[in-house]
């Protein structure tokens, strides 16, 4: 795949660098964490933009996004998502369906599929880090120490990568189903429906970074003007 980035995956790259809230983390499918299972537990925020940016899922009015047709079926098969995965145990967290984009962070649990690969980061966090107990599925301490130690950064982990583990128990297959989905019933409504081919991962670091992303996918909408993907 070639990974050179398109401008319009430059300019997404310089908007959150310039928000702060990613502090240039974002990837896109050819340049991930090369020591990193996408299957493995943790919190993952992703974005995943229409073709062209076209506003096929509704339009925002006084800061209220209002859903079309497909905009409803994607909000619908993003909540199916979870009910059809059960045993990768995800959580649905924080998502806003936008005119051209998606915004979510999912949280992939312990499961019988990363605990093989010895990839647990959960895991391995609550270890290293004297047996403080973390909330996994919110992503958040569980204790109200004054100056927690922040979690260890996911590049220095010497977990192996799960290279013969079942590649369909990840983010990326999460993500194929999502929108193979959303096309199908979308090109009922309008045959020209279609997703940019790749999209934006993050593996949110710590509570800092959750709570930055929460807040800009809670307030995207009220913020649509001065989006990246606002298309006037």
């Amino acid at each position: 795949m070639n990974s050179r980035l398109t401008k319009q995956e430059i300019h997404l790259e310089f908007k959150f660098s310039q928000m702060g809230l990613f502090h240039n983390k974002y990837r896109i499918e050819s340049t991930r964490l090369k020591k990193w299972d996408y299957g493995w537990n943790a919190a993952y925020f992703i974005t995943i933009c229409t073709k062209n940016r076209e506003s096929f899922f509704g339009s925002i009015r006084n800061g209220r996004m209002f859903l079309s047709k497909i905009g409803q079926i994607v909000k619908k098969e993003w909540t199916k998502t979870f009910e059809m995965r059960p045993d990768m145990n995800l959580t649905m967290d924080e998502f806003v369906v936008m005119p051209n984009h998606f915004h979510a962070i999912i949280i992939i649990g312990r499961n019988e599929y990363n605990a093989r690969s010895g990839g647990n980061h959960q895991q391995n966090s609550d270890a290293q880090r004297g047996g403080e107990c973390r909330d996994a599925m919110h992503c958040v301490s569980s204790q109200n120490a004054p100056n927690p130690q922040p979690p260890p950064n996911p590049l220095n982990q010497q977990n192996p990568i799960n290279k013969f583990g079942p590649q369909r128990k990840n983010l990326p297959s999460i993500i194929r189903g999502f929108k193979t989905a959303v096309t199908c019933k979308a090109r009922k409504i309008n045959p020209d429906f279609g997703w940019q081919s790749r999209y934006h991962d993050h593996v949110i670091r710590d509570d800092a970074d959750y709570y930055r992303i929460k807040n800009y996918i809670r307030n995207n909408p009220q913020k649509w003007d001065e989006d990246i993907f606002y298309n006037k």
